[in-house]
């Protein structure tokens, strides 16, 4: 059974449908589903962030409404901001798989080769102090980045 985050994170993508944006009202979802503001507001950072390909815009005073846009970036957009990602900057699993997702999502990747890098970056399969394996992640995702506009330039 799906947990509640599941449910409204694919009520939003079905609400969204092939638009490129969608503006809903952060207490009127819910009240649909019977949880707290803050539960929407957790579905909104974790699932639709840019990591993801989404923007998500919410206005002060603006009686709740947010806008969740669809942000369809070039693949050389994409390859160029891993390769830009900081020596120091570290990522978290869970945001190298969004960036992976993100990657298959715009086709840049095909699910095999995503899969297989997701398996890569976890951190089961990094031999690694648990503090160096963001760095270690950041690291590969840039590689993997080169190594594609490599490929792409060639």
């Amino acid at each position: 059974m799906a947990n509640i985050s599941d449910v409204i994170e694919s009520f939003l993508l079905q609400l969204m449908g092939e638009e490129a944006k969608v503006n809903i009202n952060r207490n009127e979802l819910a009240d649909y589903f019977s949880v707290a503001p803050s539960q929407i507001n957790y579905v909104l950072t974790t699932r639709f962030n840019t990591d993801k390909g989404y923007i998500v815009e919410s206005k002060r005073g603006g009686g709740g409404f947010v806008t969740v846009i669809r942000v369809r970036a070039t693949p050389y957009d994409l390859l160029n901001k891993l390769i830009n990602l900081p020596l120091n900057t570290g990522i978290t699993q869970a945001k190298a798989y969004d960036v992976v997702d993100n990657l298959v999502l715009n086709k840049i990747l095909t699910e095999r080769e995503g899969l297989i890098l997701k398996n890569s970056l976890s951190d089961k399969a990094l031999v690694a102090p648990s503090l160096a394996k963001d760095g270690l992640r950041a690291g590969i995702l840039r590689q993997v980045a080169r190594g594609i506009l490599a490929i792409e330039n060639a």
